[in-house]
């Protein structure tokens, strides 16, 4: 039984370095250049890339958006403009604030996470909660999350600020013509 085992761990160290041994490549078929061999493995499909995002069908390097372009994200961010940020991410598609208290009542605080689900401005878009936290004496704090009007107020002041924004992008980017038809001969 251990001389299996031996056997078994020995075979499976050593047969991926007795594979390799005979299988040369030739050095004619294959550019010194690393750019022109990923080119070339490209093209004949021996590669791969990450969700296509190292190549595009301009040769260039990738797409890549800026949280500038996103209505949705420019909405949330305005909308919640007043409490500080703990953690903005626009890759990973998430915003949350820090505790934030209106100066009223320093025991109660609120902190709101908004996650987009979506790049679209539709009524789905949009995952948010809102937390509570209530500190009585000796910083005995209780935290809960509240469903209800506030979270329906927020989704639908930063949908109407998207759709504005997205209306404003698109007038926009629209060419006005100012040239004259020509008749035709």
């Amino acid at each position: 039984m251990l001389k299996n085992l031996q056997i078994l761990i020995f075979l499976s160290i050593f047969l991926p370095f007795l594979y390799s041994c005979g299988t040369g490549v030739d050095a004619n078929k294959y550019p010194p250049e690393p750019e022109k061999r990923v080119k070339k493995n490209l093209e004949e499909g021996r590669a791969f890339t990450l969700m296509g995002s190292f190549t595009n069908k301009k040769g260039g390097s990738g797409n890549f958006d800026f949280a500038s372009s996103n209505e949705l994200w420019r909405a949330s961010l305005d909308t919640i403009d007043f409490m500080p940020l703990a953690s903005a991410n626009y890759s990973g598609g998430i915003i949350i604030t820090d505790w934030y208290s209106a100066g009223q009542n320093t025991n109660e605080s609120i902190k709101i996470s908004i996650r987009f689900l979506t790049n679209e401005v539709r009524s789905d878009a949009l995952d948010i909660k809102i937390f509570y936290k209530n500190c009585g004496q000796n910083d005995n704090c209780q935290i809960s999350e509240k469903k209800g009007s506030l979270v329906a107020e927020l989704n639908k002041k930063i949908l109407s600020r998207a759709a504005i924004y997205k209306k404003q992008s698109k007038d926009k980017s629209k060419k006005k013509y100012t040239g004259k038809m020509k008749a035709f001969d």
